[in-house]
């Protein structure tokens, strides 16, 4: 057994064959009784804390414990927030890289066109996949 533990050596081949075993998809047989989760999506900050470590060792248990029961199982990934805060975050990234002050601006020109928000929009809603890196990580 080697000295020390090496994370790389073991998670990344074992997170591998799991997903070539298809254990994150659902079996898709009707029949069974059904248990979903659905992952709320990470903040558009683009980096996961301990209490999203937390949160998802409890789904993995529920999750991992369901299918022990012979339930067809879904732990849904979420990718969107699709919220005001979020908007809002963005929208402040892009006037601010626009040079643009968005509390000055008048609410009809505080628009996606005047903030070049459908340029922006790519950039600065998933500035990285740094999440998903680290929900994979945590085994989700």
């Amino acid at each position: 057994m080697e000295k020390t533990y090496n994370p790389q050596d073991i998670e990344q081949p074992l997170y591998e064959h799991w997903e070539k075993q298809g254990y994150f998809k659902p079996n898709g047989d009707e029949s069974q009784e059904s248990f979903c989760i659905m992952i709320p999506p990470p903040n558009v900050t683009g980096s996961l804390h301990m209490g999203h470590a937390f949160q998802q060792t409890i789904m993995d248990t529920m999750i991992r414990y369901q299918r022990m029961q012979g339930k067809n199982t879904l732990w849904q990934v979420g990718t969107d927030h699709a919220g005001i805060a979020t908007q809002m975050v963005v929208e402040r990234k892009i006037a601010a890289e626009e040079g643009k002050n968005p509390s000055r601006l008048r609410p009809r020109s505080f628009h996606r066109q005047n903030l070049g928000m459908e340029s922006g929009i790519r950039r600065h809603h998933y500035p990285s996949d740094a999440p998903s890196r680290q929900l994979r990580r945590l085994g989700a």
